[in-house]
């Protein structure tokens, strides 16, 4: 058989380490402070006290000046000070991570590495990001302050967990500063048991007479003592809430602080700021408040979008000299946010006086968010205002670049957001690409579920590749599943090559599916010139994913035929591009690392051979029937491979695992008669070496969760699995790896490659 000649791939620039999305600066840096801030000296000394304990709690309701002090903390503390303002983007835990790393990297450079897992697609938080980031973190050789603001908007636990380990791995004299609303849903009592919580909380925050005529000096305000008494008394302490009287009684100058009539609840403050503080303003301003209070971050061309009118710039900055709780983002003033009480009650406000204008409003700030290339703050707003017409719009175009970036959770939220509105079946393109990321997710069900509903329903209009119709991506889709067999696969994804116009991202895995269908088949010679084209048009269209994996089938192509230089370069090729694109944790990189294990084994390269063996077996849990041909090829060449080595255990268990997958999926062109062949030739080995390569796919999925602090029963419920089968399962690992405790097994995996170090 004639082979197509090795096309080298042409060097690309290296990408620099950082962020994989843009990074919103003001995330980084507390709020700039407005004039009259009261110094909170004893708190302050206190906060410098605890400079030996590593956590630091400071926990109570809005309003209590948490921010603020953390702020003036930093300005007295000679450490660095790194803060990270969460918002509800952060519940992507490739996204929070990310922040933090740009953080610490800007007090003290941490190894690009960190930045190249948090950008790896379909990455392991726990096995592939926290490993370097935890190392970058104890390395550092000058103590830090990290400062987590708004930790209460934190609900995603993959995140929350994250941040328990990095506190094990603060260096000497630094500390992490959680700030939240509410007692964080972090591991808090063991960390107070063990003596490594320092804890501020509302008693603490609360202000006394003499911090409270401070606060009303500074706002201008001058009352005798006993009615600054009187006040700092009904209003308990509220720093909020004094601020919001000094600003009434400068406003109407009552007699006294009584005649305000303040009360230390919730409840007070709805009163308060429609009779007192909104009262105090015109028409126009008050219209401005409340109906800009829908937004996240307002910008003067932002608002006038939204108003339908000018110089909302001017306004935002007007409200920002009087004091009225807008908080400025940027030095240049041209982003604010309103302060998060504040902002609660106007849009309370809003609703009570005009619920017919939110959804208007919020598709204005979608529609401009969108023209100016803010997609996901667009996509964000316009699932507030619930058209999902316009989340589909903007979904199509962003979930791919979003995905890439490694922001998996923030993709699945949006998929998640159509599934819980019975939506999927409506927007066929959406559901295509739900599909697609279920599929590299291994979630063989969801796939299917998602890829069902692609097949129903209409699509009008250019799809975002250039598509003229949505039967070009449905067809690509019925080929990536292969859930009918070879030939249809074939025939789906020449069907794809037609309707997918030149120069669409997605014409790349059309052209690899039709090379990999026509393997499958035997038709070699053919296959590997449809491989050779898929890596020409996906340099082209920077299709990394395909390009890795075409040259990875390429080079078991050449391994087939014994040419084992050829097979050697295609393999340093494909590593190149994985390594480029951050594609290291993809479940399709299970290929190249069979292939390249396979290459290491015949260069008699035995280090090599068992780290690339390591690798591909971590992917061996997401490889499913999700993916039929990638899981049965990758484990039929790791079957080989195990056989040179001798280890017939593990190819034992993999052949197990093919079995199961052929259950699944029968019509896989020649792999069957090569699974045949390989389990023939286990019938005449005898070897019962039992080893790390001979752990099954469940107790794969369970070894990166044995180096957490979680219980058995914990990781069980993370894992949807009873405490007993955790427990078996464990103390299987254990035997396997010659441990005898859950340290020594985590140790033992780590020297093997299976957990990072």
């Amino acid at each position: 058989m004639r082979s197509q000649p090795t096309i080298p791939i042409q060097p690309r620039k290296p990408i620099p380490a950082g962020p994989p999305f843009p990074i919103l600066e003001a995330k980084l840096a507390p709020a700039l402070g407005r004039p009259g801030i009261v110094p909170r000296a004893n708190l302050l000394d206190w906060l410098e006290a605890s400079a030996g304990t590593p956590v630091v709690a400071i926990c109570a309701p809005a309003g209590y000046g948490k921010t603020v002090l953390a702020a003036e903390w930093a300005k007295r503390d000679r450490r660095p000070f790194v803060w990270l303002s969460i918002d509800r983007h952060d519940n992507d835990p490739a996204v929070l991570l990310t922040y933090l790393a740009m953080g610490l990297d800007r007090v003290e450079p941490i190894d690009p590495a960190v930045f190249a897992a948090l950008a790896s697609r379909g990455a392991s938080i726990t096995h592939t990001v926290l490993p370097p980031l935890a190392t970058a973190m104890s390395s550092k050789a000058l103590p830090v302050v990290v400062v987590l603001d708004d930790v209460h908007v934190l609900h995603d636990q993959e995140g929350r967990d994250a941040l328990a380990v990095l506190v094990d791995h603060l260096p000497q004299g630094s500390q992490l500063v959680v700030i939240s609303r509410d007692e964080p849903p972090l591991p808090m009592a063991r960390w107070r048991a063990e003596g490594r919580l320092a804890e501020l909380g509302q008693g603490e925050l609360a202000m006394g007479p003499v911090e409270a005529g401070l606060l009303l000096r500074a706002a201008r305000v001058e009352l005798p003592d006993p009615e600054v008494a009187e006040l700092t008394r009904r209003t308990e302490g509220w720093p909020v809430a004094l601020y919001l009287a000094a600003l009434s009684i400068r406003a109407q100058h009552p007699r006294n602080g009584a005649g305000v009539g303040l009360s230390g609840e919730d409840r007070f403050l709805v009163d308060y700021l429609r009779s007192v503080l909104l009262a105090g303003l015109s028409p126009t301003e008050v219209q401005f408040l409340t109906r800009t209070a829908v937004l996240d971050r307002l910008s003067g061309p932002l608002c006038d979008a939204v108003l339908g009118t000018t110089g909302s710039g001017a306004v935002l900055a007007s409200l920002e000299r009087a004091n009225l709780l807008v908080v400025p983002l940027d030095r240049q003033r041209e982003w604010y946010r309103y302060h998060p009480l504040f902002r609660e009650l106007l849009c309370g406000q809003l609703e009570r006086h005009e619920p017919e204008l939110v959804h208007q409003l919020l598709l204005r700030a979608a529609r401009w968010c969108q023209r100016h290339g803010l997609p996901e703050a667009a996509i964000g707003y316009a699932m507030d205002a619930g058209d999902a017409d316009l989340v589909a719009r903007g979904v199509e175009r962003a979930a791919i670049g979003v995905y890439r970036s490694g922001r998996l959770a923030t993709v699945q939220r949006w998929f998640d957001w159509f599934d819980d509105h019975g939506l999927i079946q409506q927007y066929p393109a959406v559901a295509m690409l739900g599909a697609w990321v279920q599929a590299l997710g291994g979630h063989a069900a969801a796939a299917e579920r998602w890829a069902a509903a692609a097949e129903q329903g209409s699509y009008e209009g250019m799809l975002p590749d250039g598509s003229a119709s949505i039967d070009g991506w449905r067809a690509l889709l019925r080929a990536k599943l292969c859930r009918h067999g070879v030939t249809q696969m074939r025939a789906d994804a020449e069907l794809a090559l037609t309707l997918i116009p030149v120069g669409s991202l997605w014409r790349a895995p059309a052209q690899l599916l039709a090379g990999i269908s026509h393997l499958l088949a035997g038709d070699l010679a053919v296959a590997d010139g449809l491989l050779a084209e898929a890596v020409e048009v996906a340099q082209d269209t920077g299709a990394t994913l395909a390009a890795s994996v075409a040259l990875a089938e390429r080079a078991i192509l050449a391994i087939g035929r014994q040419d084992w230089q050829d097979a050697a370069a295609l393999v340093d090729q494909a590593r190149s591009v994985v390594g480029t694109a951050h594609l290291e944790a993809c479940v399709t990189s299970i290929v190249l690392y069979a292939a390249a294990a396979r290459v290491a084994i015949h260069q008699r390269d035995r280090a090599q051979a068992d780290q690339d063996l390591a690798r591909a077996q971590l992917l061996q849990p997401q490889a499913t029937h999700a993916l039929p041909y990638y899981a049965v090829q990758a484990r039929l060449e790791l079957i080989r491979a195990y056989l040179a080595l001798t280890d017939v255990a593990a190819a034992q268990t993999v052949v197990r695992e093919v079995d199961d997958l052929l259950r699944w999926r029968p019509d896989l062109g020649t792999l069957p008669d090569q699974a045949d062949q390989l389990r023939s030739q286990l019938d005449h080995l005898r070897g019962e070496l039992i080893g790390a390569s001979s752990l099954t796919v469940a107790e794969l999925r369970l070894l990166p969760l044995l180096p957490t602090h979680h219980s058995f029963r914990e990781i069980g419920q993370h894992l949807h699995l009873s405490q007993h089968t955790v427990k078996s399962q464990a103390l299987s690992i254990y035997r396997k790896l010659g441990a005898s405790s859950r340290g020594q097994a985590v140790q033992r995996a780590r020297t093997l490659g299976l957990l990072a170090a």
